[in-house]
């Protein structure tokens, strides 16, 4: 199949592919969307830290903490380079994702003119997104008195851009949506969403969770003023996640939480905050989780992001078309492999797909079921939740075939 990997020699860095579950059966795991696998390589960096090298970092002088500081700062470095950002200085360590986002929203809520949304204001985000990138705007919206709204999704899932102008008005402050879906697959129109923003002078932040570790990042070339994604989806460990802004932006918007580290100077009757990125990482950072992120950056730059791309392609692509071989099977989103990332939600005819997920689980085969916190997704198709597959870089067409076998045994165990 042209596109594929080596997923045999890459899937020997990956103890846990090894598995076997449920007496003897070999684990299919596709539920990479959720969580991806961790190479080896990743796990002994972690212990190599812990062993060697652990220690607080920044501010000892003695060798153990400046050996973690090389190592913490230098992941920075390899996010920076990774995301193609203008300087490391723009990469700002997270827990995950959510609170990328979260920092994000609380900024702008505590933000002086011309970046405070207030009563005046408008949010935009989108129907499609993960509750993440969902109720901080709601909560900024309820705390600001500022006005939430949305695109819609078309009936093969996607975003619904005929009244973009009027969704996003010269009032929107903030256009915040996601660049792969998490649970539709799809791949989002960035050019057209920004250029309108841009257009009214609001600021656009872009959840890549399901992209950066699917495909090349480019924050400059994205244009937007934020970017987040998480570690735990790119091979990396959990408790470590990543958010992009503009280096201005970032000098003139104020901190979200407070504490050591993010400060210049504190006096009893006020603080002075540290320059961008140390002002919003209040506190002990996750510094192994750092470590064991550019430990699983390495990892994905030495096969080259375009060849992962490349393969999840051919993977998907195939899903697609053998998933349409089995009756009653719907897929909930884009049908085909174009402008579509690696996960794919489905329904089976009248079967709930927490049974489906329970009987394929019997079988090893692991996917992930319910609304991926997406409920809004699932509201508009009229579904109460739906099964999901999703593929990563050692993902097989072995697999894609289990799980097909799996679905008619599905089948036939619910007559």
């Amino acid at each position: 199949m042209p596109g594929l990997l080596d997923t045999e020699a890459i899937r020997k860095d990956f103890p846990i592919l090894d598995r076997q579950v449920h007496d003897g059966r070999k684990l299919v795991y596709l539920d990479n969307a959720a969580t991806s696998q961790k190479p080896r390589q990743v796990l002994d960096a972690l212990s190599e830290y812990y062993e060697r090298y652990n220690a607080n970092v920044h501010r000892g002088v003695h060798v153990l903490a400046e050996e973690a500081t090389a190592l913490y700062e230098g992941a920075r470095d390899k996010v920076a380079e990774f995301v193609n950002a203008p300087s490391r200085d723009e990469v700002i360590f997270t827990k995950n994702a959510s609170e990328s986002l979260n920092l994000v929203a609380n900024m702008l809520g505590w933000a002086d003119e011309p970046y405070r949304v207030d009563h005046e204001t408008e949010i935009v985000i989108t129907e499609m997104e993960h509750h993440s990138n969902i109720v901080p705007w709601q909560l900024l919206a309820q705390r600001t008195g500022a006005k939430l709204k949305w695109f819609g999704l078309t009936d093969d899932g996607r975003l619904d851009l005929s009244r973009i102008d009027e969704v996003i008005t010269e009032k929107t402050k903030i256009v915040s949506f996601v660049l792969v879906s998490n649970i539709l697959g799809t791949v989002n129109p960035v050019e057209a969403i920004v250029r309108r923003a841009q257009e009214v002078g609001a600021l656009v932040c872009v959840d890549a969770s399901q992209a950066a570790p699917h495909m090349p990042l480019d924050v400059q070339a994205l244009q937007a003023d934020f970017v987040a994604f998480t570690g735990h989806k790119m091979c990396g460990p959990t408790g470590i996640g990543v958010l992009w802004g503009r280096q201005e932006l970032l000098e003139d918007l104020p901190p979200f939480l407070g504490g050591g580290e993010m400060i210049e100077t504190v006096s009893m009757s006020s603080s002075t905050y540290a320059p961008a990125p140390h002002k919003f990482e209040a506190g002990t950072p996750p510094i192994a989780q750092a470590v064991g992120l550019g430990a699983a950056i390495d990892y994905l730059s030495a096969i080259g992001m375009d060849k992962v791309l490349a393969h999840e392609h051919a993977i998907t692509e195939y899903a697609v078309k053998r998933l349409a071989e089995v009756p009653d099977l719907r897929i909930i989103g884009p049908a085909t492999a174009e402008d579509r990332g690696a996960a794919i939600s489905f329904t089976l005819g009248d079967i709930h797909p927490h049974d489906v997920g329970q009987v394929l689980d019997e079988q090893g085969i692991a996917v992930r079921v319910g609304h991926h916190c997406a409920r809004p997704v699932c509201l508009r198709y009229g579904i109460p939740a739906t099964t999901r597959a999703s593929f990563y870089l050692y993902s097989t067409p072995a697999e894609i075939d289990a799980l097909v076998d799996g679905l008619e045994h599905v089948r036939n165990f619910f007559g």
